[in-house]
């Protein structure tokens, strides 16, 4: 069965879906488009997310499924990885995985994470440390940046 809720936070509103295992994404959407329909696993990722927004909570402990190809599991795997408060490059995660040359990839992967903050694609930046892409726009990866800080 698939759940879903919404969270009302500082970068917007944010969409939860879930199995009754686990979280399958989390996005930033503009209105509500789903009735909510809520379980234990969703009310358990809100309030870790609401923790996190409070700065309470550097760590997520909610049960998450990736659905993507091997190669974009493995980037996300790998964004689990990097620190509360701290960056990598693009060619960090390329390097993490094993596969340096396929920077564009680990970009096209990260822009289709499912998964917003407990999978930390904001903590990517560029390897001139300046901030880019981000599907979300670079005003919330740079709030979200900021709340790490």
């Amino acid at each position: 069965m698939k759940y879903v809720d919404y969270l009302n936070t500082e970068i917007g509103l944010l969409k939860i879906e879930a199995t009754d295992s686990s979280i399958t994404a989390i996005n930033l959407v503009n209105t509500k488009d789903k009735p909510i329909n809520e379980n234990n696993i969703i009310k358990e990722c809100k309030q870790e997310l609401t923790e996190y927004f409070n700065k309470t909570r550097t760590k997520f402990n909610c049960k998450i499924e990736f659905k993507g190809t091997n190669f974009q599991h493995q980037v996300w795997q790998a964004l689990t990885t990097i620190p509360y408060g701290k960056t990598v490059s693009y060619q960090d995660i390329a390097n993490m995985i094993n596969n340096p040359k396929a920077v564009r990839a680990v970009g096209g992967a990260i822009h289709n994470n499912p998964i917003l903050i407990i999978v930390p694609c904001h903590r990517v930046i560029g390897k001139n440390g300046k901030l880019v892409g981000f599907a979300c726009g670079l005003d919330v990866k740079e709030k979200l940046l900021d709340i790490e800080r």
